[in-house]
């Protein structure tokens, strides 16, 4: 690299971007990379305090900060994404669809770990809408020797995809309302229109409801009509404590569904019960999806619209970040509540 005085960099190709910071205002590319320097630049470049610039004379086996940096971003993205134009030595990853963002994190740690580069990402298991940045990655000196993206690159094939954007599917639902005060009417059903809205938010179409007594086998047949009708996912709202009455979780079992918990290490939801009905996921939720704004149901309805199977681990990966601090108001999810 070498250092010119601007006086004498008039015709001189920029190697790198040079940045105009502007506090409260502004921040940005004065020039960009391969830009020309002409004499009436020379004011603007004193402006933003520069004297000299800097001529690139790359030699074998080194990149330069931008393609380094695409370099990283291509390795890195996966399915549901997109790579934005190199700026500054960085490029931002977006989201191409409406979906759940998923990391191999392990794989990201190991990857940072590496000199002369930084990767930033979103949390795992986010919700995102589509353009939505998810992660930018950087070369951290205008330099880079290629043996390091070389080696990202390698890590990365090895897991990939090392992040991506699960799209969601239009999924149809049905919904189970259990509870002999609600089969006979003695109170209103206040359960399924919070579970109405809550799948709106997401490509569904409610196929069916079905009101069932305290009774495990007509909660086992509402289950499985549904199913029969083309439900991909079906909720039973009510009944999962551990009370003799409470008969969802013998109802789901004798279903013949395959029951992957009973029981969340999460901060209201503990009581929920997941479990398969060959490729249908059968949700028992627990009374606290009705009373509390933000439950686990909040935290694996987004993946289940991805198509994704959730398993045992899964939910014990949730305990971290499981307690909800029951914030006035809710800011859910822009707080710490299921991110892991």
């Amino acid at each position: 690299m070498r250092e010119v005085p601007i006086e004498k960099a008039v015709g001189m190709v920029l190697a790198h971007d040079l940045t105009k910071i502007v506090p409260g205002e502004f921040k940005g590319s004065l020039f960009k990379k391969g830009h020309i320097i002409k004499k009436h630049d020379l004011p603007e470049l004193l402006n933003i305090g520069k004297r000299h610039i800097y001529i690139l004379d790359l030699k074998e086996g080194q990149l330069h900060e931008d393609d380094a940096a695409l370099r990283l971003a291509s390795a890195l993205c996966g399915q549901g994404m997109t790579v934005a134009k190199p700026s500054e030595g960085r490029v931002n990853l977006n989201a191409a669809a409406d979906g759940v963002f998923r990391l191999k994190k392990d794989v990201l740690f190991r990857i940072n770990s590496l000199d002369d580069l930084a990767i930033a990402t979103i949390h795992s298991y986010m919700p995102v809408a589509k353009g939505a940045q998810v992660a930018g990655v950087r070369a951290v000196p205008l330099v880079v020797d290629e043996y390091i993206i070389s080696q990202v690159e390698r890590l990365a094939s090895l897991s990939a995809p090392v992040m991506e954007v699960a799209a969601y599917q239009e999924l149809t639902v049905g919904v189970v309302t259990t509870g002999s005060e609600v089969y006979h009417q003695r109170i209103a059903d206040r359960f399924t229109p919070v579970v109405r809205e809550k799948i709106s938010r997401f490509p569904s179409v409610l196929l069916g409801q079905r009101v069932a007594n305290d009774d495990k086998e007509m909660i086992k047949a509402a289950i499985l009509e549904l199913v029969a009708l083309g439900s991909q996912i079906i909720i039973v709202t009510g009944g999962m404590s551990v009370d003799p009455d409470d008969r969802t979780p013998a109802a789901i079992r004798a279903s013949g569904a395959e029951i992957v918990t009973y029981g969340t290490p999460v901060l209201p939801g503990s009581m929920l019960m997941l479990a398969y009905l060959g490729h249908v996921p059968v949700l028992g939720l627990p009374g606290c999806a009705m009373y509390n704004s933000t439950t686990v149901f909040d935290l694996i309805l987004p993946r289940l619209f991805t198509g994704e199977r959730l398993k045992k681990e899964h939910f014990a990966e949730m305990a971290v970040g499981g307690l909800c601090a029951n914030c006035e108001p809710c800011r859910f999810p822009h707080c710490h509540f299921g991110k892991h």
